[in-house]
This record gives structure tokens, C-alpha cells and sequence, in this order.
């Protein structure tokens, strides 16, 4: 899952994205309303983080657009204005969580988890291919009830995979999904990470198979 982080905080900013990238989110800062707008036109983000004290102007303001252009994208408002009033307002703005600074990090990373578990945000909680079941809540790879320990890049590409399984997924759609604004690509690092991968699913008995499409990408299938 791709977040898109709004906070000019650079502080607070390092601290929520460590922690969210540790819990195997892909996380893409940015700091104004301006590179907001210009994000989310590029489709970069399944859930916002929105700071509301931002340099050019109130975060409600980005959030009543995204309700008319996208309103079906989760939105949680991360602000240190955090009177009742404040509150309601974002909550009428079309906000799905509004979360007072400061806050500890377990609560805002149980907020994200409740509002992907909602309807309107998560149609599927659970994929299932050959003996391979993703959690889309819990970022959990399963086989055989058994959970899988895959490190952060890999469970990225998978849960890529998954939620296209039986189809081919551009190689690009698989950078954008594992890779954020600020890391560096080298040009063989998404093949690694789906060779080790490949590995770890054999090992496992995951029934699964990952081919590489030629020139286009990679496309996860049960073995014919």
C-alpha cells in the first residue's frame, strides 16, 4: 500500500515515514498543498496523510477537492489543531480520521488499519492464489496458515502480484508500487528481489509461479 505523506514538519515528517516503512508501506512525502495535487495527478498514493497547517494554506481545502475528484480515497488528518471544532470540520470536510498532534505512533498505525478494513476503501481484505493467501490489511503473506517472513521489498512486490494475479503487471507498475519518490532504482534491483522471492515461494510450497514477460514485466500464476 502506498501512502502519500502531507507534513512540512521535517521532523515529524523522518519519524512517520521510519515508522510507516517499517510496518511495509511505501511512502511518498511531500510538504505543500502544491506537490500534493501535483501527487496525487500522478495516481502515487491508496491512503493520505494530510497535515492541515501546511506553507500554501489549510490541508481541508486539498481534501474537499479530493472528495469531488477521488472521493473514495481514505484520508486521515495528522494536525496539531485538534479542538472539537477543528475536529468537526474535518470530519464534514469528508475526513475518514482525524488525528491530534501528538499521538503515538501504535494509534495512527491502528487508525490506517481501521479505515483500509472499511467498505469503501477495501473491497478485498484477503487474495488467494495456489496455497498463497495476502492479507491486504496486515501486509501478511500466508501459506498453509503458516505466515511468511519476507523482507519489506519482496512483500511489496507480492502483494503487486497478487492483487493482479493471472495478469502480467508492467514492470514500471511494480517500481511505482515498491519504490518511493527519494530511492534510488538500480537498474537490476527489482529482477533480485523477484529471483529471491521466486525462491522463498518454492521453498514454502506457495503453489506458485512467477514469470518474467519479456520487455513488459512479471506476471504471478499457479503452475500449469
Amino acid at each position: 500500500m502506498r501512502i502519500l505523506l502531507v507534513e512540512d514538519e521535517m521532523e515529524m515528517a523522518t519519524a512517520l515515514r521510519t515508522v510507516l516503512e517499517r510496518e511495509g508501506y511505501v511512502v511518498n512525502h511531500v510538504a505543500s498543498l502544491a506537490d500534493a495535487r501535483e501527487a496525487l495527478l500522478s495516481s502515487c498514493g491508496d491512503l493520505v496523510l494530510l497535515d492541515r497547517t501546511l506553507p500554501d494554506g489549510d490541508g481541508l481545502s486539498l481534501l474537499s477537492e479530493l472528495r469531488h475528484g477521488n472521493p473514495g480515497m481514505p484520508v486521515i488528518v495528522i494536525t496539531a489543531r485538534g479542538d472539537v471544532i477543528d475536529r468537526v470540520s474535518g470530519l464534514d470536510h469528508g475526513a475518514d480520521d482525524y488525528l491530534a498532534k501528538p499521538f503515538a505512533m501504535e494509534e495512527m498505525l491502528a487508525r490506517i488499519r481501521a479505515v483500509r478494513r472499511r467498505p469503501t476503501s477495501l473491497p478485498t481484505q484477503q487474495v488467494q492464489l495456489g496455497r498463497l493467501v495476502y492479507d491486504l490489511v496486515n501486509n501478511e503473506a500466508i501459506v498453509a496458515g503458516k505466515r511468511l517472513d519476507l523482507p519489506r521489498r519482496e512483500l511489496l512486490v507480492l502483494a503487486a502480484l497478487m492483487r493482479r494475479r493471472g495478469r502480467t503487471v508492467q514492470r514500471g507498475a511494480l517500481e511505482d508500487a515498491v519504490y518511493g519518490f527519494d530511492d534510488e532504482i538500480q537498474s537490476n534491483t527489482l529482477d533480485s528481489h523477484i529471483s529471491r522471492l521466486r525462491r522463498r515461494l518454492a521453498e514454502a510450497g506457495a503453489g506458485v509461479e512467477i514469470h518474467a514477460i519479456r520487455g513488459v514485466g512479471y506476471l504471478l500464476c499457479q503452475p500449469a
